[in-house]
């Protein structure tokens, strides 16, 4: 930070920016960098023509779809156990 002085009031600073201008420089270094890759063939931007699968979709108005849905079976109940459950005490130390 360079501090500047003014006659008329106290110091004012200013920032010279070193954050902003690193990141700005490592931004173009990684954009220099890429653009050198796919114009040497390193990299290669090789898209495919493809398609999307073929989905038949029907449904009729107020109905719910067929859904088959294998899940598995949950059993509920209840068991008695006996739990220790340890003692727990106070000590009086005698101060107040």
């Amino acid at each position: 930070m360079v501090e500047y002085r003014n006659d008329a009031g106290p110091a004012v600073g200013r920032s010279n920016g070193g954050a902003g201008r690193i990141l700005l420089i490592v931004a173009v270094l990684a954009a220099l960098i890429v653009g050198l890759l796919f114009a040497t063939g390193f990299w290669t931007a090789d898209v495919k023509e493809g398609s999307l699968p073929d989905v038949d979709v029907s449904a009729t108005g107020g109905e719910l779809p067929a859904v088959d849905v294998d899940s598995k079976e949950v059993v509920v109940g209840t068991t008695e156990e006996t739990v220790t459950v340890p003692t727990v005490g106070v000590k009086d130390n005698g101060e107040d």
